[in-house]
């Protein structure tokens, strides 16, 4: 079991997996297991520093506080496995997550709003509203269909020049309202003609470099 953690600590956090040194909040592990089930799964190290330094957790109350994020401070409840490790003689939590099929997992936060996270890389992020859209759509047993009209050509013609846009500049430039500016982008990422590229200070939309439009039937 050793062995197999530290090649797993040694990979570093990534998009599924991540660190934590100890719980001091459920509500913060609530977020990372929502990311996790509204992405691609992952696993969380408990008693793991940043770094990958083995700090080991302080007793069984991390369980407690996992299952107390699982089931009072997500929606749907989010399933995991839990397994102990033992290494350098201290106790790490592994918690392991699957994709979830009831997406958005949604997490209560300190104000009692219900908000989703996604995993980007080594973040957990809070999804947007064209992401919701996205998920929404994906439900939909009729599927989805594209028409290229006005505003999509718009936006194809402003990504070849300048590479990416944001939601705000591409209502802008189509001069369309924020919804149906979502629902564009929405399916425009569905069909894998655009692609997020996200961070802690946003959202932006760039064409996928491995499709094209005429790809779309």
């Amino acid at each position: 079991m050793e062995i197999y953690l530290k090649k797993l600590i040694a990979g570093g956090e990534n998009q599924q997996l991540d660190f934590k040194y100890c719980i001091s909040d459920s509500r913060k592990i609530a977020r990372t297991l929502s990311a996790f089930a509204n992405s691609d799964g992952g696993r969380l190290l408990i008693g793991v520093r940043d770094n990958g330094s083995i700090a080991g957790i302080r007793s069984d109350e991390e369980l407690y506080m996992v299952e107390t994020a699982a089931h009072l401070f997500c929606r749907p409840e989010i399933k995991f496995n839990i397994k102990q490790h033992k290494a350098l003689g201290k106790t790490v939590l592994e918690v392991e997550v699957n994709k979830g099929n009831e997406r958005p997992y949604q997490v209560k936060d300190e104000e009692g709003r219900w908000l989703s996270y996604i995993r980007h890389h080594d973040q957990n992020l809070l999804a947007n509203r064209v992401i919701l859209q996205i998920w929404r759509k994906e439900e939909k047993s009729k599927g989805v269909t594209v028409r290229f009209g006005k505003a999509e050509n718009t936006l194809m013609d402003y990504l070849a020049k300048n590479g990416s846009v944001t939601l705000s500049k591409f209502k802008k430039i189509a001069r369309i309202s924020s919804s149906k500016a979502e629902s564009i982008l929405a399916n425009l990422i569905i069909f894998k003609v655009l692609i997020i590229n996200a961070s802690e200070k946003g959202f932006i939309y760039e064409l996928n470099p491995n499709e094209s439009v005429n790809s779309i039937s």
